[in-house]
């Protein structure tokens, strides 16, 4: 009984790990600006400069753009990942009934994939998508709740 729980726990991990490494292949993150050297040695000598300014403003810059650009990710990556664990759990409910151990591995993979896809979800830009997506989970946790332990599987004979 015990291996058969970890099995299930270790197979919602690694579908869990696949959707997220997925993503983060075929549509990578953003590039983070590095911090310009020049600062580094700038603010040991207590020195500012009118070059050492505009390269601060710079990296600013960048960093405001980056900034910007990273929210819109977090917002793709939460739409991927829910859509994914939308699918996860189809496949779950639908097709994976008459194997329960590989089906609960499958549904609780599909879970983490979704809390993965509402924390991305809750950096992005919008309060209003934050809502959106916190409300999509909470559809999924019910509609999965009904589903797996109030509606009755029918019995083939």
């Amino acid at each position: 009984m015990v291996i058969k729980t970890v099995y299930t726990l270790f197979l919602a991990l690694l579908i869990a790990f696949f959707i997220g490494l997925g993503i983060d292949s075929f549509y990578p993150t953003p590039a983070r600006p590095e911090y310009p050297m020049e600062l580094n040695f700038a603010k040991q000598n207590l020195e500012s400069t009118t070059e050492q300014q505009n390269i601060e403003k710079e990296f600013y810059d960048k960093q405001k753009e980056y900034d910007l650009l990273s929210k819109v990710y977090n917002r793709n990556v939460s739409i991927i990942a829910v859509i994914s664990s939308i699918i996860i759990l189809v496949i779950s409910l639908n097709f994976m009934a008459k194997i329960k151990m590989i089906a609960d591995g499958i549904l609780l993979g599909g879970v983490f994939t979704t809390v993965y896809g509402i924390i991305r979800g809750v950096m992005s830009d919008s309060s209003q998508f934050r809502f959106l997506i916190v409300t999509i989970g909470l559809i999924i946790a019910f509609v999965l709740g009904y589903m797996k332990f109030i509606k009755q599987p029918k019995e083939n004979y």
